[in-house]
Protein backbone atom coordinates (compact mmCIF):
# COMPACT_ATOMS: atom_id res chain seq x y z
CA UNK A 1 0.00 0.00 0.00
CA UNK A 2 2.87 2.40 0.80
CA UNK A 3 4.44 1.69 -2.61
CA UNK A 4 1.15 2.47 -4.35
CA UNK A 5 0.75 5.91 -2.80
CA UNK A 6 4.48 6.73 -2.89
CA UNK A 7 7.15 5.98 -0.27
CA UNK A 8 7.32 9.56 1.03
CA UNK A 9 3.60 10.34 0.79
CA UNK A 10 1.64 10.17 4.07
CA UNK A 11 -1.51 8.05 4.05
CA UNK A 12 -4.87 9.80 4.00
CA UNK A 13 -7.11 8.19 6.59
CA UNK A 14 -10.48 6.79 5.60
CA UNK A 15 -13.46 8.36 7.32
CA UNK A 16 -17.06 7.25 7.66
CA UNK A 17 -18.20 9.44 4.76
CA UNK A 18 -15.65 7.81 2.45
CA UNK A 19 -16.62 4.33 3.66
CA UNK A 20 -20.30 5.03 3.06
CA UNK A 21 -19.47 6.18 -0.49
CA UNK A 22 -17.24 3.14 -1.03
CA UNK A 23 -19.99 0.82 0.16
CA UNK A 24 -22.44 2.51 -2.22
CA UNK A 25 -20.21 1.52 -5.16
CA UNK A 26 -18.58 -1.78 -4.15
CA UNK A 27 -17.77 -2.74 -7.74
CA UNK A 28 -15.28 0.11 -8.17
CA UNK A 29 -11.84 -1.47 -7.77
CA UNK A 30 -10.19 1.90 -8.42
CA UNK A 31 -11.72 3.55 -5.38
CA UNK A 32 -11.11 0.47 -3.21
CA UNK A 33 -7.39 0.44 -4.05
CA UNK A 34 -6.89 4.20 -3.74
CA UNK A 35 -8.76 4.41 -0.43
CA UNK A 36 -7.07 1.27 0.91
CA UNK A 37 -3.64 2.66 0.03
CA UNK A 38 -4.44 6.00 1.65
CA UNK A 39 -4.06 7.96 -1.59
CA UNK A 40 -5.24 11.58 -1.43
CA UNK A 41 -7.74 11.46 -4.30
CA UNK A 42 -8.24 15.24 -4.35
CA UNK A 43 -4.51 15.83 -5.00
CA UNK A 44 -4.48 12.99 -7.52
CA UNK A 45 -7.46 14.47 -9.39
CA UNK A 46 -5.73 17.85 -9.58
CA UNK A 47 -2.53 16.22 -10.87
CA UNK A 48 -4.58 14.47 -13.56
CA UNK A 49 -6.01 17.79 -14.71
CA UNK A 50 -9.54 17.03 -13.52
CA UNK A 51 -9.86 18.78 -10.13
CA UNK A 52 -12.99 17.99 -8.21
CA UNK A 53 -15.37 20.35 -6.48
CA UNK A 54 -16.29 17.54 -4.08
CA UNK A 55 -16.06 18.35 -0.38
CA UNK A 56 -17.15 21.02 2.07
CA UNK A 57 -16.16 24.66 1.79
CA UNK A 58 -13.96 26.21 4.46
CA UNK A 59 -16.89 28.39 5.52
CA UNK A 60 -19.10 25.32 6.04
CA UNK A 61 -16.36 23.58 8.04
CA UNK A 62 -15.87 26.63 10.27
CA UNK A 63 -19.61 27.00 10.83
CA UNK A 64 -19.95 23.29 11.60
CA UNK A 65 -17.07 23.34 14.10
CA UNK A 66 -18.54 26.38 15.88
CA UNK A 67 -21.96 24.72 16.13
CA UNK A 68 -20.45 21.48 17.42
CA UNK A 69 -18.53 23.37 20.10
CA UNK A 70 -21.79 25.06 21.18
CA UNK A 71 -23.60 21.70 21.40
CA UNK A 72 -20.82 20.16 23.53
CA UNK A 73 -20.33 23.14 25.85
CA UNK A 74 -20.66 22.71 29.62
CA UNK A 75 -19.63 19.07 29.54
CA UNK A 76 -22.14 18.23 26.81
CA UNK A 77 -25.13 19.13 28.99
CA UNK A 78 -27.33 20.14 26.03
CA UNK A 79 -26.28 17.16 23.96
CA UNK A 80 -27.09 14.77 26.80
CA UNK A 81 -30.43 16.49 27.37
CA UNK A 82 -31.33 15.97 23.71
CA UNK A 83 -30.18 12.34 23.88
CA UNK A 84 -32.39 11.74 26.93
CA UNK A 85 -35.39 13.47 25.35
CA UNK A 86 -35.16 11.89 21.90
CA UNK A 87 -33.65 8.44 22.49
CA UNK A 88 -34.20 7.42 26.13
CA UNK A 89 -36.93 9.46 27.86
CA UNK A 90 -37.62 6.65 30.32
CA UNK A 91 -34.14 6.82 31.84
CA UNK A 92 -33.12 9.10 34.68
CA UNK A 93 -32.28 12.64 33.58
CA UNK A 94 -28.56 13.14 32.90
CA UNK A 95 -26.92 15.16 35.66
CA UNK A 96 -23.18 15.34 36.11
CA UNK A 97 -22.43 12.87 33.31
CA UNK A 98 -18.91 11.48 32.96
CA UNK A 99 -16.76 12.76 30.09
CA UNK A 100 -13.64 10.54 30.01
CA UNK A 101 -10.33 11.69 28.56
CA UNK A 102 -9.73 9.81 25.30
CA UNK A 103 -6.31 11.23 24.40
CA UNK A 104 -3.65 8.70 23.46
CA UNK A 105 -0.75 8.34 21.04
CA UNK A 106 -1.75 7.54 17.46
CA UNK A 107 -5.02 6.12 16.14
CA UNK A 108 -4.29 2.66 17.55
CA UNK A 109 -3.78 4.12 21.02
CA UNK A 110 -6.95 6.21 20.78
CA UNK A 111 -8.91 3.17 19.60
CA UNK A 112 -7.73 1.15 22.60
CA UNK A 113 -8.48 4.05 24.96
CA UNK A 114 -11.99 4.38 23.52
CA UNK A 115 -12.66 0.65 24.02
CA UNK A 116 -11.47 0.91 27.64
CA UNK A 117 -13.67 3.96 28.27
CA UNK A 118 -16.69 2.17 26.80
CA UNK A 119 -16.08 -0.84 29.03
CA UNK A 120 -15.73 1.31 32.17
CA UNK A 121 -18.82 3.37 31.33
CA UNK A 122 -20.90 0.24 30.67
CA UNK A 123 -19.89 -1.21 34.03
CA UNK A 124 -20.47 2.02 35.95
CA UNK A 125 -24.00 2.76 34.74
CA UNK A 126 -25.22 6.32 34.49
CA UNK A 127 -24.68 8.67 31.58
CA UNK A 128 -21.30 8.96 29.87
CA UNK A 129 -20.34 11.16 26.91
CA UNK A 130 -17.42 10.13 24.70
CA UNK A 131 -16.30 13.19 22.75
CA UNK A 132 -14.71 12.24 19.41
CA UNK A 133 -13.92 8.61 20.24
CA UNK A 134 -11.80 6.57 17.83
CA UNK A 135 -13.17 3.35 16.33
CA UNK A 136 -11.60 0.83 13.96
CA UNK A 137 -13.33 -1.12 11.20
CA UNK A 138 -11.83 -3.73 8.89
CA UNK A 139 -12.66 -2.89 5.27
CA UNK A 140 -11.60 -5.41 2.62
CA UNK A 141 -8.48 -6.30 4.60
CA UNK A 142 -7.53 -2.69 5.37
CA UNK A 143 -8.12 -1.13 8.80
CA UNK A 144 -10.02 2.16 8.78
CA UNK A 145 -10.02 4.44 11.82
CA UNK A 146 -13.26 6.35 12.35
CA UNK A 147 -14.08 9.33 14.55
CA UNK A 148 -17.76 9.97 15.25
CA UNK A 149 -18.78 13.31 16.72
CA UNK A 150 -19.84 11.61 19.94
CA UNK A 151 -20.99 8.34 21.48
CA UNK A 152 -23.29 8.30 24.51
CA UNK A 153 -23.45 5.44 26.99
CA UNK A 154 -26.91 5.19 28.58
CA UNK A 155 -27.61 4.16 32.19
CA UNK A 156 -28.72 0.72 30.99
CA UNK A 157 -25.31 0.17 29.34
CA UNK A 158 -26.46 0.65 25.75
CA UNK A 159 -24.54 2.86 23.31
CA UNK A 160 -25.80 5.53 20.91
CA UNK A 161 -24.10 7.39 18.07
CA UNK A 162 -24.50 11.17 17.88
CA UNK A 163 -24.12 13.04 14.57
CA UNK A 164 -23.82 16.84 14.67
CA UNK A 165 -24.52 18.63 11.38
CA UNK A 166 -24.75 22.30 10.45
CA UNK A 167 -27.74 22.04 8.08
CA UNK A 168 -30.96 23.28 9.72
CA UNK A 169 -34.03 21.52 11.02
CA UNK A 170 -36.91 23.62 9.66
CA UNK A 171 -40.20 23.03 11.49
CA UNK A 172 -38.82 19.75 12.80
CA UNK A 173 -37.64 18.34 9.45
CA UNK A 174 -34.52 18.68 7.31
CA UNK A 175 -33.41 18.12 3.73
CA UNK A 176 -34.06 14.38 3.12
CA UNK A 177 -30.90 14.01 1.01
CA UNK A 178 -28.73 15.47 3.76
CA UNK A 179 -30.44 13.38 6.44
CA UNK A 180 -29.91 10.28 4.30
CA UNK A 181 -26.21 11.05 3.92
CA UNK A 182 -25.90 11.57 7.69
CA UNK A 183 -27.72 8.27 8.31
CA UNK A 184 -25.36 6.37 5.98
CA UNK A 185 -22.38 7.91 7.74
CA UNK A 186 -23.78 7.05 11.17
CA UNK A 187 -24.46 3.48 10.03
CA UNK A 188 -20.71 3.02 9.53
CA UNK A 189 -20.12 4.13 13.13
CA UNK A 190 -22.81 1.71 14.32
CA UNK A 191 -21.06 -1.17 12.54
CA UNK A 192 -17.73 -0.24 14.13
CA UNK A 193 -19.31 0.05 17.59
CA UNK A 194 -20.91 -3.37 17.17
CA UNK A 195 -17.47 -4.86 16.62
CA UNK A 196 -16.21 -3.18 19.81
CA UNK A 197 -19.25 -4.45 21.72
CA UNK A 198 -18.74 -8.01 20.43
CA UNK A 199 -15.08 -8.01 21.51
CA UNK A 200 -16.01 -6.58 24.92
CA UNK A 201 -18.65 -9.26 25.45
CA UNK A 202 -16.19 -12.01 24.48
CA UNK A 203 -13.55 -10.65 26.86
CA UNK A 204 -15.97 -10.31 29.77
CA UNK A 205 -17.83 -13.57 28.98
CA UNK A 206 -21.05 -11.58 29.16
CA UNK A 207 -23.66 -10.52 26.61
CA UNK A 208 -22.32 -7.81 24.33
CA UNK A 209 -23.55 -4.26 25.08
CA UNK A 210 -26.42 -3.14 22.90
CA UNK A 211 -25.61 -0.64 20.14
CA UNK A 212 -28.78 1.31 19.46
CA UNK A 213 -29.89 1.61 15.84
CA UNK A 214 -31.61 4.95 16.48
CA UNK A 215 -28.99 7.67 16.36
CA UNK A 216 -29.29 11.26 17.51
CA UNK A 217 -29.00 13.85 14.75
CA UNK A 218 -28.32 17.32 16.14
CA UNK A 219 -28.82 20.35 13.86
CA UNK A 220 -29.52 24.08 14.24
CA UNK A 221 -33.19 24.82 14.89
CA UNK A 222 -34.86 26.76 12.09
CA UNK A 223 -32.69 29.81 11.29
CA UNK A 224 -31.10 30.10 14.73
CA UNK A 225 -27.93 28.58 16.15
CA UNK A 226 -29.85 26.74 18.86
CA UNK A 227 -29.40 22.94 18.77
CA UNK A 228 -32.35 20.67 18.03
CA UNK A 229 -32.31 16.88 18.10
CA UNK A 230 -34.00 14.24 16.00
CA UNK A 231 -33.94 10.46 16.33
CA UNK A 232 -33.04 8.71 13.06
CA UNK A 233 -33.43 4.97 12.59
CA UNK A 234 -30.40 3.69 10.64
CA UNK A 235 -31.24 -0.04 10.55
CA UNK A 236 -31.79 0.03 6.80
CA UNK A 237 -28.58 1.95 6.11
CA UNK A 238 -26.67 -0.28 8.51
CA UNK A 239 -27.85 -3.44 6.76
CA UNK A 240 -27.11 -2.11 3.27
CA UNK A 241 -23.65 -0.86 4.29
CA UNK A 242 -22.77 -4.15 5.98
CA UNK A 243 -23.74 -6.14 2.88
CA UNK A 244 -21.88 -3.84 0.51
CA UNK A 245 -18.71 -3.79 2.62
CA UNK A 246 -18.81 -7.59 2.78
CA UNK A 247 -18.97 -7.69 -1.04
CA UNK A 248 -15.82 -5.64 -1.47
CA UNK A 249 -12.99 -7.65 -2.96
CA UNK A 250 -10.03 -7.75 -0.61
CA UNK A 251 -7.64 -4.98 -1.53
CA UNK A 252 -4.68 -7.38 -1.55
CA UNK A 253 -6.34 -9.38 -4.34
CA UNK A 254 -6.90 -6.27 -6.47
CA UNK A 255 -3.40 -4.93 -5.80
CA UNK A 256 -1.85 -8.30 -6.64
CA UNK A 257 -3.24 -8.10 -10.18
CA UNK A 258 -1.82 -4.62 -10.83
CA UNK A 259 1.36 -4.01 -12.86
CA UNK A 260 4.56 -4.04 -10.82
CA UNK A 261 5.90 -0.62 -9.86
CA UNK A 262 2.52 1.09 -10.11
CA UNK A 263 2.49 4.35 -8.12
CA UNK A 264 -0.07 7.13 -7.57
CA UNK A 265 2.29 9.70 -6.03
CA UNK A 266 0.89 13.13 -7.02
CA UNK A 267 4.35 14.52 -7.86
CA UNK A 268 4.62 12.29 -10.96
CA UNK A 269 3.79 13.66 -14.39
CA UNK A 270 0.19 13.61 -15.60
CA UNK A 271 0.81 11.04 -18.34
CA UNK A 272 2.34 8.53 -15.92
CA UNK A 273 -0.42 9.12 -13.37
CA UNK A 274 -3.10 8.69 -16.02
CA UNK A 275 -1.63 5.34 -17.04
CA UNK A 276 -1.47 4.25 -13.39
CA UNK A 277 -5.08 5.21 -12.73
CA UNK A 278 -6.30 3.54 -15.93
CA UNK A 279 -4.55 0.31 -14.87
CA UNK A 280 -7.18 -0.08 -12.13
CA UNK A 281 -10.74 -0.73 -13.41
CA UNK A 282 -13.42 1.72 -12.33
CA UNK A 283 -17.21 1.59 -12.21
CA UNK A 284 -18.41 5.13 -12.82
CA UNK A 285 -21.98 6.27 -12.19
CA UNK A 286 -23.48 9.78 -11.93
CA UNK A 287 -23.77 9.33 -8.15
CA UNK A 288 -19.95 9.43 -7.98
CA UNK A 289 -20.06 13.19 -8.64
CA UNK A 290 -21.27 13.79 -5.08
CA UNK A 291 -19.10 11.15 -3.42
CA UNK A 292 -15.68 10.80 -5.08
CA UNK A 293 -12.90 13.24 -5.85
CA UNK A 294 -11.98 11.37 -9.05
CA UNK A 295 -15.49 11.57 -10.47
CA UNK A 296 -14.71 14.18 -13.15
CA UNK A 297 -11.77 12.15 -14.46
CA UNK A 298 -13.76 8.92 -14.50
CA UNK A 299 -16.71 10.65 -16.18
CA UNK A 300 -14.50 11.86 -19.03
CA UNK A 301 -13.12 8.34 -19.53
CA UNK A 302 -16.60 6.85 -19.36
CA UNK A 303 -17.82 9.26 -22.02
CA UNK A 304 -14.84 8.50 -24.25
CA UNK A 305 -15.54 4.77 -23.96
CA UNK A 306 -19.27 5.20 -24.57
CA UNK A 307 -20.11 3.34 -21.37
CA UNK A 308 -23.81 3.24 -20.49
CA UNK A 309 -23.07 3.44 -16.75
CA UNK A 310 -22.59 7.19 -17.17
CA UNK A 311 -26.33 7.36 -17.81
CA UNK A 312 -27.14 5.81 -14.43
CA UNK A 313 -27.11 2.42 -12.72
CA UNK A 314 -30.86 1.72 -13.24
CA UNK A 315 -30.47 2.06 -17.03
CA UNK A 316 -27.32 -0.08 -16.95
CA UNK A 317 -29.24 -2.81 -15.13
CA UNK A 318 -32.04 -2.70 -17.71
CA UNK A 319 -29.63 -3.19 -20.63
CA UNK A 320 -28.18 -6.50 -19.47
CA UNK A 321 -25.04 -7.41 -21.42
CA UNK A 322 -25.09 -4.24 -23.55
CA UNK A 323 -22.36 -2.16 -21.92
CA UNK A 324 -21.72 0.62 -24.46
CA UNK A 325 -23.92 3.15 -26.23
CA UNK A 326 -22.69 1.79 -29.57
CA UNK A 327 -23.85 -1.73 -28.60
CA UNK A 328 -27.24 -0.37 -27.56
CA UNK A 329 -27.78 1.53 -30.82
CA UNK A 330 -26.63 -1.43 -32.93
CA UNK A 331 -29.04 -3.72 -31.10
CA UNK A 332 -31.88 -1.22 -31.56
CA UNK A 333 -31.21 -1.05 -35.32
CA UNK A 334 -31.22 -4.84 -35.57
CA UNK A 335 -27.55 -5.07 -36.54
CA UNK A 336 -26.44 -7.10 -33.50
CA UNK A 337 -27.93 -8.85 -30.51
CA UNK A 338 -30.08 -11.88 -29.82
CA UNK A 339 -33.74 -11.19 -30.69
CA UNK A 340 -34.78 -13.41 -27.77
CA UNK A 341 -32.88 -11.20 -25.31
CA UNK A 342 -35.54 -9.11 -23.48
CA UNK A 343 -33.30 -6.02 -23.52
CA UNK A 344 -32.67 -6.34 -27.27
CA UNK A 345 -36.36 -6.96 -27.96
CA UNK A 346 -37.36 -3.89 -25.92
CA UNK A 347 -34.81 -1.72 -27.73
CA UNK A 348 -36.03 -2.82 -31.16
CA UNK A 349 -39.64 -2.23 -30.16
CA UNK A 350 -38.72 1.26 -28.87
CA UNK A 351 -36.82 1.99 -32.11
CA UNK A 352 -39.81 0.92 -34.19
CA UNK A 353 -42.17 3.13 -32.17
CA UNK A 354 -39.79 6.06 -32.52
CA UNK A 355 -39.54 5.60 -36.28
CA UNK A 356 -43.33 5.36 -36.54
CA UNK A 357 -43.79 8.53 -34.48
CA UNK A 358 -41.25 10.46 -36.57
CA UNK A 359 -42.90 9.30 -39.81
CA UNK A 360 -46.35 10.41 -38.62
CA UNK A 361 -44.93 13.78 -37.56
CA UNK A 362 -43.29 14.27 -40.96
CA UNK A 363 -46.56 13.45 -42.75
CA UNK A 364 -48.46 15.98 -40.64
CA UNK A 365 -45.91 18.69 -41.44
CA UNK A 366 -46.20 18.24 -45.24
CA UNK A 367 -49.94 17.66 -45.38
CA UNK A 368 -51.77 20.52 -47.26
CA UNK A 369 -54.19 22.72 -45.36
CA UNK A 370 -57.88 21.87 -46.01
Amino acid sequence: MAELRGPDVPAKALDARALAALAANPGCARRAVLDGAGVDKARLASALGAPSAFGQSQFALTRGNAFEAKVKADGGAELLRLTHARLDPGATAPEGAAVPDLTAHGPEGRTARTALALREATRAGGWTLLDHPMLALDVAGSLAFLEPDAVVVHPDGSWSVVEIKSFPLLDGSADPAKVGAAARQAAVYVLALEEVAARLGAQEHTPAPVVRHRILLVCPKDFSNLPAGSAVDVRKQRGVTARQLARLTRIEEIAGALPEGLCFAPDRDAEELTAAVEAVPATYAPECLSACELAFHCRERSRAQGAVTRLGRPLRAELGGLSTVEDVLAAARGETGDPDDPAVAALRRAAALRAEALTDAAHREVAPCP
